[in-house]
Parts: C-alpha cells; structure tokens; sequence
C-alpha cells in the first residue's frame, strides 16, 4: 500500500510542476501579445522558478530514497539542466532581454512541459500498475 501512496505523491508533484511551467508559459504568452509589461511578466515568471527548482529535486530524490531506479533516472537530466542553469545565474528573466530572448523562453519552457508530460504519463502507469498489484494480493 506504500508503493501506491508514493507514486500518487509523484503524480501530484509532477502535476504541480506541470502547472509551474504553464503559468510561466502563460506569462510569456501575455507578455508577446502584450497584455502585461516586461517587469510585471518577468517578476512573476521568477518567483515561480525556485519552486520549479526544488520541486524538483525533491522529486528525484524521493524517486532515489524510494527505489524507483528507472524514474530517478529519468528525472536527473530535468535535474541536471536545472542546477546547471542556477549554477551558471541563468535561471532568472532578464527584464531588459526579455523581448530578444522571448521565443528562447518558450521553447525551453515548452521542452520542459513536453518532459513532464512524458514522465506523468509514465508515473501515471506505474501507479495503475502498482494498485492492480495491491488488488490482486488482496484476494
């Protein structure tokens, strides 16, 4: 019963990750089609970066504590990326660079949607999988 509790706590961080990178994909669209200002659009997009971050670190890291080898290692290139942005302080929006590097941000943002949405569905089998488990232990 464990096993379905932790891949439903992965479903719903991978959903709050999903909805991170939405917002932020929503700040972008607003910005282009100049419905909010560069700083108002940046600032937002920059407080949800950090929670993106750690959320996901979590994420890998409860895959790693857990035994969940395969996931783990399907998390730790998002993980990579990430830590190698901060480490580099390329993780914030620019409110000056924001209009030149406008579709640079969409698209990495979009990349890493695409990611999430394929390690969801993943997540998503394994956690049938593991309670089709449980239910046939019960009988």
């Amino acid at each position: 019963m464990g096993d379905l509790f932790a891949w439903l706590l992965f479903f719903l961080m991978l959903v709050s990750l999903l909805a991170i990178i939405v917002y932020q994909l929503m700040c972008l669209a607003d910005l282009e089609f100049d419905y909010i200002n560069p700083y108002d659009s940046a600032s937002r997009i920059n407080q949800m970066v950090l929670p993106e971050f750690i959320t996901q670190g979590v994420l890998c890291f409860l895959y790693l504590i857990t035994g969940h080898w395969f996931m783990s290692l399907l998390s730790v290139p998002y993980l990579y990326y990430n830590v190698t942005l901060y480490m580099k302080r390329k993780h914030l929006v620019d409110v000056t660079e924001i209009f030149n590097q406008l579709n640079w941000e969409k698209k990495q943002r979009l990349f890493k949607l695409g990611y999430l949405i394929f390690i969801l569905f993943i997540s998503l089998f394994w956690m049938i999988w593991s309670a089709l488990e449980e239910e046939e232990h019960a009988f």
